[in-house]
C-alpha cells in the first residue's frame, strides 16, 4: 500500500492581507510559528510519506519561494496548475499522475495552510484511513470534533457507525453543511453528530477519478486529455488548454456532497483552518490585557484583546479594543476583530483601483 500526499498550495489568502500577496501567500509564512505554515505541513509528514511520494499543487508565481521553504524537494515533487480553478481540478490534476505511476495509490490530501498540533494524533488517523480506503474504496474526510458552535466552519454530519480501528470510529457520512450562522452551530453542537469540515480527505487515486468521471464528466474529460499528454514536450501548453475550458468546483461541491461511499472519521488533532486575523488572535499567547502583540514594544493605556503585527516598529494603543493591527511597512491594516473576515473585501477594492502593487 503506497501513500501519496498532495499539498494544495496555490491559494492567495486574501483575508490575510496585506501579509500575504499573490507572490507571497499565506501558505509560505510564518503566521503562527517560527516555520512557515507549508514548512509545518510538510514536517508533519515525516516518516508517514516517502520523499518522492509528495505532489505540491501550486502556481509559477508561487513555485520558486517553495522550493526555497523546502529545499529538499525536487521538480517532480511539484505540480503546477496555470491558473486557479478551485479544489477538484486541483485534486484531479494530482490524481492522474499518481494513478499512471501506481494504479492501486492512495491519496492524502491536505491543505497546505493548515495548524495542527497534535502530529502524533493526525498521522495515526491517516494511516488508518488509508487502511480503511484500500480495503473499501470509499471516500474518507477527517471530521475535527468541534469545541464551539463556530460559524466559519463547514461541518459534516455523520451516519451509522461502520466500524472501530485502532480507538477511533468510522462512520458513514449522512450530510456536509455549510458554514451555519450561530444559531445553526448550536444546535449541530447540541446534536452531537456533527464535527467541523478539515477539508483533509483520503481516498484512491482511481476511485476520485472515477468519481469525478460520475459527478464532473467535463473536467474528467479534460483530466484524461491532460493525462495522454504526460511526459510529452507538449504537457505544460495542454494544461493550460485545459484550464482555459474547465470550470471552478470544489470537491466538497462538485463530489463530496453527492456521492454516495463517504466516510468520516472523528478526531481531535488540535487542529484550525487559521482562516483570518482573528484565528490568528484567538491561537497567540497573550499578555495580561489579552492582546497578542509582534511588535518592538508594545505601550498599553487603557487597551485590550487586540491583534498587534509591526515587527519593526514600537506601537502604541490609547483607549482601544478588539482590534486587528497589520503594519507590513508598505501597507497598514485596521480593523475590528469582529469583522477579520471582511478583509477579503480590500483586496478586491485594491483590484479595483489598479493599486496591483500591493496584491
Amino acid at each position: 500500500m503506497n501513500i501519496y500526499a498532495v499539498l494544495m498550495a496555490g491559494g492567495v489568502g486574501t483575508r490575510f492581507w496585506p501579509r500575504s500577496r499573490s507572490r507571497n501567500p499565506k501558505q509560505v509564512l510564518n503566521i503562527v510559528d517560527h516555520d512557515t505554515m507549508i514548512q509545518a505541513t510538510y514536517k508533519r509528514l515525516n516518516g508517514l510519506i516517502d520523499k518522492q511520494h509528495l505532489l505540491i499543487v501550486t502556481n509559477y508565481d508561487q513555485k520558486e519561494i517553495i522550493q526555497d521553504q523546502l529545499p529538499d524537494l525536487e521538480e517532480d515533487n511539484f505540480i503546477l496548475e496555470p491558473m486557479g480553478r478551485n479544489t477538484a481540478p486541483c485534486i484531479g490534476l494530482a490524481a492522474i499522475q499518481i494513478v499512471v505511476q501506481d494504479p492501486d495509490g492512495i491519496m492524502v490530501v491536505l491543505p497546505a495552510d493548515h495548524l495542527v498540533k497534535n502530529v502524533s494524533e493526525f498521522q495515526q488517523v491517516v494511516k488508518l484511513a488509508a487502511r480503511f480506503v484500500a480495503e473499501n474504496d470509499g471516500l474518507v474526510t477527517l471530521g475535527i470534533q468541534p469545541t464551539e458552535p463556530a460559524t466559519g466552519y463547514g461541518y459534516i454530519q455523520r451516519s451509522d457507525k461502520v466500524k472501530d480501528l485502532d480507538g477511533h470510529s468510522i462512520y458513514r457520512v449522512k450530510t456536509f453543511a455549510e458554514k451555519p450562522n450561530y444559531e445553526t452551530a448550536v444546535r449541530f453542537l447540541e446534536s452531537g453528530d456533527f464535527y467541523w469540515n478539515s477539508g483533509m480527505f483520503i481516498w484512491k487515486a482511481s476511485t476520485i477519478l472515477q468519481e469525478i468521471n460520475e459527478k464532473l464528466p467535463e473536467i474528467y474529460e479534460g483530466l484524461m486529455e491532460i493525462k495522454d499528454h504526460l511526459g510529452k514536450p507538449d504537457y505544460f501548453d495542454k494544461v493550460a488548454d485545459v484550464y482555459r475550458r474547465i470550470r471552478s468546483i470544489s470537491i466538497d461541491y462538485g463530489v463530496m456532497q453527492s456521492a454516495e461511499n463517504v466516510y468520516v472519521i472523528p478526531t481531535d488533532m488540535g487542529w484550525s483552518d487559521v482562516g483570518s486575523w482573528e484565528t490568528v488572535y484567538e491561537i497567540s499567547p497573550k499578555d495580561k490585557n489579552k492582546n497578542a502583540a509582534f511588535c518592538k514594544e508594545l505601550v498599553v493605556v487603557d487597551s485590550a484583546k487586540s491583534y498587534i503585527y509591526s515587527p519593526d516598529k514600537v506601537v502604541a494603543l490609547v483607549g482601544v479594543e478588539n482590534l486587528i493591527i497589520v503594519d507590513t511597512g508598505d501597507a497598514l491594516l485596521i480593523c475590528k476583530r469582529s469583522r477579520a473576515q471582511d478583509v477579503r473585501e480590500v483586496v478586491e477594492q485594491l483590484k479595483k483601483k489598479g493599486l496591483d502593487e500591493y496584491l
